[in-house]
């Protein structure tokens, strides 16, 4: 290995890969062994080895749900049931998973999750269709002085 420090990889999007692994906290004792040394620093170790999922679901009338949760295959079952009547989804059924990212830390999935809500309808299925291009042109500014996408 080389003196020189490893970047972190980076998703399609260029931001830090949400399925590296789990930052180590845990000290090494005299054996070698991984000790933890507090109940916070466990707690921290235990959230960050769970999966969480920002999903984006289209519904029967064309509107995209974007929601957060530990297991899609569930979170979706629930939205077919109905289970939930006050639910946004519970008068659009069926609803059909379009796009799906796990993401090892709670926090970064909300974060994700709050920021792809704002989005609009294009750039959601453009997101979700896996079309780079098309999110960079809909991630642009659109004040007449910055735009640059120009369609013939």
């Amino acid at each position: 290995m080389s003196g020189r420090a490893q970047s972190r990889p980076k998703n399609k999007l260029g931001s830090i890969n949400v399925r590296s692994s789990a930052v180590e906290t845990s000290k090494k004792d005299k054996n070698s062994m991984y000790v933890r040394s507090s109940a916070v620093e466990t707690s921290k170790i235990e959230r960050s080895m769970k999966a969480y999922y920002v999903y984006i679901l289209e519904c029967n009338d064309g509107m995209l749900y974007t929601g957060v949760t530990n297991d899609v295959t569930r979170r979706v079952d629930e939205h077919q049931k109905g289970l939930n009547k006050t639910c946004f989804t519970y008068k659009r059924r069926p609803v059909k998973l379009l796009w799906h990212e796990m993401f090892n830390d709670i926090e970064q999935a909300i974060f994700f999750e709050k920021k792809i809500k704002k989005w609009s309808k294009a750039k959601k299925q453009a997101l979700a269709h896996g079309d780079e291009k098309m999110l960079r042109i809909l991630a642009e500014c659109r004040n007449a002085s910055h735009y640059d996408f120009r369609p013939e």
